[in-house]
């Protein structure tokens, strides 16, 4: 049996594709974070070498720049952070694919993990603005509103 992209995404709101494209996403972007960061917390001092040729040529701004965020941290702390990433990464994944699936877990796990989300991202806000945090809050937002008012029925 041949099942066709288009009848899937036919079947599906504009608002569940949207919200399973930005889990995905984030599934990705978290993927190379958490292996970027493990790899640094694992091979530390060839990263510290790298930032100090890299300060030699400073053409590389945005590099020069990440590496120095990463330096900033202990090989330890690296790894913490990137095997949070790699959780979040799996989390967003789950996510991703029990929405596409229809699932109602699905549906009810992004509403409670992205509701319990909203008061640490105000919190974020008040102390730091960017545009990032705001529009990552602003998407949480919209995605909140719309699984609440677009609860699943009975599957």
């Amino acid at each position: 049996m041949k099942v066709r992209l288009s009848s899937l995404i036919q079947d599906r709101p504009a608002g569940l594709i949207a919200i399973v494209a930005y889990k995905s996403v984030v599934t990705v972007v978290f993927s190379i974070v958490a292996i970027s960061l493990l790899i640094a917390a694992r091979k530390y001092t060839e990263v510290e070498n790298i930032a100090d040729a890299l300060e030699l040529t400073s053409k590389h701004r945005i590099i020069e720049w990440v590496l120095d965020k990463i330096l900033n941290f202990s090989p330890k702390k690296l790894g913490f952070v990137g095997l949070a990433s790699a959780l979040y990464a799996i989390m967003s994944g789950i996510e991703a694919v029990g929405l596409w699936q229809k699932k109602a877990w699905a549906h009810w796990l992004v509403i409670v993990l992205v509701g319990s989300s909203i008061l640490p991202e105000i919190y974020e806000l008040i102390h730091g603005l960017s545009l990032l945090k705001v529009i990552v809050f602003v998407l949480n937002v919209i995605m909140l509103w719309y699984l609440l008012t677009h609860r699943p029925k009975h599957h």
